[in-house]
């Protein structure tokens, strides 16, 4: 960083977007922290604590917490945008008087809006208009962040001086900041990923083994890249940090939020139990509703997702949709490996067969 420090402004005053403000205030970055609720910005600048998302941990006591956006923007070099995907764009709006092109727009939010389908950094490019935007995802439990584990993330955009201005301002001794100039398939990775932590969730609470969590993270990373490839993304980049780094440790964390929605439901309760026990939002029920309507729009094999919108949305039970899993996967490993006429052959004899053993049931 330089000897001047750099002003960043976080936007959201979740687990996340907390944990970052405090690690650019241990960088030197003049912080400041903008949330809704008055009560909680008293609390972060009387207590240095986020009562709500992070009780047990101390923020740098340099982050200023407040209600007031246009205190919070105003001369910010870096702002950090960290709202849920629901309320993301509506918040973009209410900061966008005190934002100018020359600021740099940063996503935290791994989710989708539903009209459109749309990932956050695109909202934030339709609702401002400016060039430096980008998005940082990657395997990072807010908690071990805020312990200072050693983490890292990915900060990914097609500017050259966004990805350096977020290093400089979050890369640390515990906190490492790759670069990326592949944005869509960063940030879809970081999407999809809370999909397949549900199942890993359920499959948990159903006492499913070691043998069964592989093969779920597996199938899973290859349904990831599948309907990556359809939306344009570069499949190479879920080999990486935001895809197959994120979905390891959302797929075997109970501190993972969509993985404990997953195993409230393994365990029998409905959807509205599991959310309400949780707290917080769980990106990842919006997020198979959208990606299931997505993959059968656009004629994509995705098992794991249409399985899981039944157990979410239709009521079949969780033990059941595992059974169905394994009739109806298709029969092709590493399916990059075949031509698209194999991948093809393939998913239809393995709909055949399913249709004959329908037939005998």
């Amino acid at each position: 960083m330089s000897e001047e420090s750099m002003r960043v402004a976080v936007l959201g005053g979740g687990s996340f977007g907390t944990a970052l403000a405090s690690i650019a205030a241990d960088n030197g970055a003049d912080v400041r922290q903008w949330l809704r609720d008055p009560e909680l910005v008293a609390q972060i600048n009387r207590e240095h604590v986020n009562g709500r998302y992070l009780p047990d941990y101390s923020i740098n006591p340099a982050v200023k917490a407040s209600s007031e956006m246009g205190e919070v923007i105003e001369g910010a070099e870096l702002v950090l945008v960290a709202i849920p995907s629901q309320a993301f764009r509506e918040v973009v709006r209410q900061a966008r008087p005190y934002l100018n092109p020359e600021q740099i727009l940063v996503s935290t939010t791994k989710g989708i809006q539903e009209e459109g389908f749309k990932l956050m950094s695109r909202i934030l490019e339709e609702e401002t208009g400016f060039t430096h935007i980008g998005v940082i995802s990657g395997p990072n439990l807010a908690t071990e962040i805020a312990q200072k584990q050693l983490t890292a993330t990915v900060v990914a955009s097609d500017d050259a001086l966004t990805r350096t201005r977020v290093q400089q301002a979050l890369g640390c001794d515990y906190f490492r900041v790759y670069a990326s100039n592949d944005r869509y398939g960063v940030e879809l990775g970081g999407a999809l990923k809370n999909i397949y932590a549900i199942a890993a969730g359920m499959a948990a609470a159903l006492g499913m083994g070691e043998n069964t969590r592989s093969m779920l993270m597996t199938r899973a990373l290859a349904e990831m890249g599948r309907f990556a490839v359809d939306q344009g993304a570069n499949p190479m980049t879920f080999l990486g940090l935001a895809g197959v780094g994120d979905l390891i440790v959302t797929c075997s964390s109970s501190l993972s939020r969509n993985y404990r929605v997953g195993y409230a439901l393994g365990q029998g309760k409905t959807l509205d139990e599991a959310v309400a026990a949780l707290g917080q939002v769980a990106e990842g029920v919006n997020t198979v509703r959208l990606v299931r309507e997505k993959a059968r729009e656009d004629d994509v094999y995705m098992p794991l997702a249409e399985g899981l919108y039944q157990v979410l949305f239709q009521g079949v039970p969780a033990r059941e949709m595992a059974r169905m899993l394994m009739r109806g996967e298709q029969s092709s490993d590493v399916e990059f490996l075949l031509s698209r006429e194999d991948v093809q052959q393939a998913h239809r004899r393995v709909e055949a067969h399913d249709e004959r053993e329908a037939g005998h049931e």
